[in-house]
Formats: C-alpha cells, sequence, structure tokens
C-alpha cells in the first residue's frame, strides 16, 4: 500500500523561478503580454520555449495532443503552425479546425493556454512556409506522410532516399499535401504559479471589438 509522501505525492506541484506576474499592470492585447512571456523563456535558458502542444479532436470527438514548434504570433493575436494536410493533426483541423494551444514554461512556473479556431493559409503561403523548414523536416514530409506506418527500417530509409533525390533535383520543391495555419484565439489565459498556491490567472476574451480581460481563481 502506498503511505503518504510515497509516490508521486511527494513531489512539489510546482517548482521554478516565479518572476511573478503584476495582473493589474497586464497590456490591453494577449499578444503582447504572449512575447514578453516567450521572451522570458528565452532569456530564462529555456531551450524550447517556441514549443506548444496542439490538441485537437477526431471524427468521433476523442481528443488528440501532440507538441510542435508555433513558428509566428501576428498582430491580431494569431499563433502560426505548419503540418501535412495527409497527417493526424491536418486531417483533424480539416474536418474541424477548432483546437486548443498549450504553452508550459516550468522554469518560469508558466502556461498559457489558447482556445480558438485554426485557419489555413493559401497554398502560395504554405509553399513559402515549407521552403523555410529544416531540410530534414522537408525530406520527411516529402517521403511519406506524418503519422503513416512502415513495416522495417529500410523501407523507411529507401523513401527517404527517394525524397532527397527529389530535392537534389529541385531544391525548391514543396509537398502538396503541406499546409500552415493561423490559430486566432476566442480566448487567451495566462497562468503564474506561485509556491504558496496563491497562483495568478488572467483570461483574455475576444469581444466584437476588443479583449476583454479578466481574473480567474485559482
Amino acid at each position: 500500500m502506498q503511505t503518504r509522501g510515497d509516490g508521486f505525492g511527494a513531489v512539489p506541484p510546482t517548482v521554478g523561478q516565479e518572476p511573478g506576474f503584476a495582473v493589474a499592470s497586464a497590456p490591453d492585447l494577449p499578444h503582447e503580454l504572449f512575447l514578453r512571456w516567450r521572451q522570458d523563456a528565452i532569456h530564462a535558458g529555456l531551450t524550447e520555449a517556441y514549443a506548444a502542444i496542439l490538441s485537437t479532436v477526431d471524427a468521433d470527438g476523442m481528443p488528440d495532443a501532440r507538441v510542435l514548434t508555433v513558428k509566428d504570433v501576428n498582430g491580431d493575436c494569431g499563433f502560426r503552425i505548419a503540418t501535412g494536410d495527409d497527417s493526424t493533426k491536418g486531417a483533424q483541423l480539416l474536418a474541424n479546425p477548432k483546437c486548443a494551444l498549450t504553452f508550459y514554461w516550468s522554469t518560469l512556473n508558466r502556461v498559457v493556454r489558447i482556445r480558438g479556431t485554426a485557419h489555413r493559409a493559401t497554398a502560395a503561403e504554405s509553399a513559402a512556409d515549407f521552403l523555410t523548414r529544416h531540410p530534414q523536416t522537408r525530406v520527411n514530409a516529402l517521403a511519406a506522410p506524418q503519422s503513416s506506418t512502415f513495416a522495417t527500417d529500410a523501407a523507411r530509409e529507401e523513401l527517404i532516399k527517394q525524397a532527397q533525390a527529389a530535392m537534389e533535383l529541385d531544391p525548391e520543391i514543396v509537398s502538396p499535401q503541406w499546409a500552415a495555419w493561423t490559430v486566432v484565439p476566442k480566448s487567451v489565459e495566462f497562468w503564474q504559479g506561485d509556491p504558496h498556491r496563491n497562483h495568478q490567472r488572467l483570461r483574455y476574451l475576444r469581444t466584437d471589438s476588443a479583449w476583454e480581460k479578466q481574473r480567474l481563481w485559482p
């Protein structure tokens, strides 16, 4: 039998530098606060400051979540991501573009939660995004659909070699399945952890004309 203090119960639930969060002086626009927090994460030495969890649902309403890179945040608080239409997340976004993004910067004990709708970019915008990706990312996208199955390492290597050969022939080749998306939030929540459980939460809700700020009980 597990006793009190054993296992996960003995692990402090919040750790980090806790830089604080002056909620009363938060800016009117959520993307401004997000960019500040992301810069804090970079200065704190977090190597994955651009990583977020994208949550979607499938046709049966079953949730899916995975970590990806958020490439950019625009002035209208749109978060730019990309994937193949033939990937699991791409197919789910095409069927139901409602989704969520979650950033977790553990060193600073901060979380940002975004709920909104993903909007697919044009073919030209998606192609331009594809060409900015790491060469191996492009090779993988050209070789086979993400999350597709393969039987052996040899089969995988053969697909990769074929994709590499195609890129050598045409360095500007673009996967026709590649799509850039912008997640436009309906709400953005900022959570600052506190070792004394005095967590600070601020939610921005998009209205017809502006953003409404709401403080949330921890």
